[in-house]
């Protein structure tokens, strides 16, 4: 059988476009919160999500103390990156540096800004993530 995973470029590649993530987080006495998630990550680097620091999200993160990230495309050929790891910084947002930068690269220029301008993100955290454990898939890998 082929080797489906992806090589480091290739999955480190893959996180840093653009694709909405779904973040998984531990909870006592119930399966993981899993939801959909905005993110930014660069190869060799930390993944950022921004979250409402009163949300059920960050309280699970803050006693769980590390989360899991997946992507995937959803056209054929199929593919996956899942990270996990350990929350390395957990700070108040820049409106311009996080918010602006992460809504520009979900919406584009214009809508990214709007949303930024009609949010009410002051309150938002920063949570980065160093992720340790990968798995991926490539199905258009030859002989898949």
């Amino acid at each position: 059988m082929t080797n489906l995973a992806m090589t480091t470029d290739e999955r480190e590649a893959f996180l840093a476009a653009v694709h909405v993530g779904v973040l998984s987080v531990a909870r006592k006495e119930k399966a993981p919160l899993t939801v959909p998630i905005w993110y930014r990550y660069e190869p060799g680097g930390e993944l950022s999500i921004l979250i409402d620091p009163d949300s059920l999200k960050a309280r699970l993160l803050a006693r769980a103390g590390r989360f899991s990230l997946c992507v995937q495309t959803e056209v054929v050929p199929y593919r996956y990156v899942s990270v996990e790891g350990p929350i390395v910084e957990t700070r108040q947002v820049d409106r311009d540096a996080d918010v602006r930068t992460m809504a520009r690269r979900y919406l584009g220029k214009e809508l990214g800004d709007q949303y930024v301008e009609d949010g009410d993100d002051e309150s938002m955290i920063c949570v980065s993530m160093r992720p340790e454990t990968w798995y991926s898939v490539d199905y258009g890998r030859p002989g898949s």
